[in-house]
């Protein structure tokens, strides 16, 4: 019986160890496909930010332009860290930049925004997280390039780098671009 005190704990020191080491090989969550790729963006309507940003609506995701579609939150420390690339994104001819903020208050997503910039034609609000689950969200920051017709092209879970926007946005906006 006395065994039995000594063999239980490292059984489990055992098993967790394989199952923590087994997740090093795990995808990372931006590598793992979107089940809405290639397929129609969710046709939702939600509030604005506030009346100094309003809303994107379904027609504006197919009129025609790129969209690259970025869900934030004033309370991601990430999404702090890619306001150089969304920045660089808004200045792209041919190219709309729209927001969604997850689960954040107004007034504190206007005060992220007045502190770091805001790169956003407009901004659209899922209040509950609702949207968000529509989209496909893992969790923030999110982007995704969307092209003319409203069909997602490409889903980015984590924050934008430079070798992100690089190898990943920039390529899917110009593939978009050709096949409008």
């Amino acid at each position: 019986m006395s065994r039995w005190i000594f063999v239980v704990p490292i059984a489990a020191f055992a098993l967790l160890a394989f199952f923590l080491f087994k997740s090093l090989w795990s995808p990372a969550p931006s590598l793992v496909p979107s089940a809405l790729l290639n397929k129609p963006a969710p046709r939702l309507v939600l509030p604005g930010l506030d009346t100094r940003s309003a809303a994107f609506t379904p027609a504006d995701l197919t009129a025609g332009h790129i969209t690259v579609l970025n869900v934030f939150a004033s309370w991601c420390a990430p999404c702090r860290t890619e306001t150089d690339q969304l920045a660089e994104l808004a200045q792209l001819p041919g190219v709309a930049l729209y927001g969604l903020t997850q689960k954040d208050k107004p007034a504190a997503t206007r005060a992220f925004l007045d502190e770091v910039g805001n790169p956003f034609a407009r901004i659209a609000r899922d209040d509950d997280g609702r949207a968000s689950i529509e989209w496909g969200v893992y969790g923030v920051p999110e982007t995704y390039v969307v092209d003319g017709k409203g069909i997602i092209r490409l889903k980015y879970v984590g924050p934008l780098t430079n070798d992100v926007l690089k190898e990943q946005v920039l390529p899917a906006i110009k593939a978009a671009q050709r096949n409008p």
